[in-house]
């Protein structure tokens, strides 16, 4: 498995127990969909290789204590501490209208209702409080705020964003 056929999980971030669980903080606003797991790819070195899970449960809020098949104690626990946890993004759940998962989105074009054709979408920042799209128009970036009130309409067929941004906007970005 290649890691661009992959969906980001989560980190191993603690031991739990003496018998080899881990602690995985996940990187998700819906923790509950991630327990009925069977397995995960772990990053290590450049290889994703997959680990077996025995049971897992949720701990606290954002965290998910898992036991590995054949990780049976603390220095096996050990080896994997800090490492990242991938699923293939085929076992993600489809999304209509709006809703979309950042990864799809890069490659498509922005169109904004006012100024038109805004550039090609080539990331998303979400390092930040509020998470932007990152948008090439002709060698430049400009960086327009994620947000439902913005997005009029998403077409997965023709590849498509169409956002409404507060006026004077892409204009800080865009001189003409």
């Amino acid at each position: 498995m290649r890691k661009e056929e992959c969906f980001y999980v989560g980190t191993i971030v603690n031991k739990f127990s003496f018998k080899g669980e881990l602690l995985v903080k996940l990187d998700t606003d819906e923790p509950e969909l991630f327990l009925e797991m069977e397995s995960v790819f772990i990053e290590i070195g450049k290889n994703l290789v997959p680990f077996f899970i025995e049971h897992s449960q949720l701990h606290k809020s954002l965290l998910l204590r898992v036991k590995f098949e054949d990780v049976d104690d603390e220095p096996m626990a050990d080896s994997l501490m800090k490492r990242e946890l991938y699923l293939p993004l085929d076992v993600l759940p489809k999304l209509e209208g709006t809703q979309f998962y950042y990864h799809e989105v890069i490659g498509f074009e922005m169109i904004d209702t006012e100024y038109g054709s805004v550039g090609t979408i080539t990331g998303v920042n979400d390092t930040t409080s509020q998470a932007l799209f990152e948008v090439d128009h002709d060698g430049s970036e400009v960086l327009i705020p994620i947000n439902d009130e913005f997005i009029e309409e998403l077409d997965r067929d023709k590849k498509t964003i169409t956002v409404t941004t507060p006026e004077g906007l892409i204009d800080l970005y865009i001189s003409e």
